[in-house]
């Protein structure tokens, strides 16, 4: 079990026994447990991750999915945002990541997630591309997608941000 303290937040990875509440949560944050990026959904609550807990009380989550030398976050949940939960979310994945040998972490957000654009970047990822209307693509694998997203934008892009590790 790797468990990572950040202040009053513990992060430890997901063990069996919380799978049903990782699913719960993807569900309820995300309409589903299964998250699509670049064409593939993944099955998000079967995925590595770590869950952030203050006290007893889960706080949020991230899955994440290892291919060679390049670790994507699948999803990323703070319940309980701007006290570092998502931060240190991502310290766990980053620190995994480089055991693992990776050589960078990314990640794939849409273009109407301005609050994950300011986020992700002030956490020193970049932008490494854009895919204009992936979401087209996607809508054939979540066709309940819908057709605007945050604050009223049309949701169509992929945008990759990445870290090195």
């Amino acid at each position: 079990m790797q468990a990572h303290n950040q202040g009053q937040v513990h992060i430890q990875s997901i063990q069996v026994d919380l799978r049903a509440w990782v699913r719960d949560t993807l569900t309820s944050r995300w309409g589903s447990a299964q998250i699509a990026s670049r064409g593939r959904l993944h099955q998000a609550d079967q995925l590595a991750g770590f869950i952030a807990w203050q006290g007893d009380r889960p706080v949020g989550l991230v899955t994440y999915h290892i291919a060679g030398e390049a670790c994507e976050i699948v999803s990323l949940d703070s319940l309980v945002e701007r006290v570092g939960i998502g931060a240190g979310l991502i310290a766990a994945v980053q620190q995994e990541a480089s055991r693992q040998g990776c050589q960078r972490v990314w990640l794939i957000t849409t273009n109407d997630n301005l609050p994950a654009l300011r986020f992700y970047q002030k956490r020193g990822f970049h932008f490494v591309a854009v895919y204009p209307n992936a979401l087209q693509e996607t809508r054939r694998l979540k066709p309940h997608l819908p057709l605007i997203g945050l604050e009223g934008i049309p949701l169509r892009d992929e945008i990759e941000l990445e870290l090195a590790v």
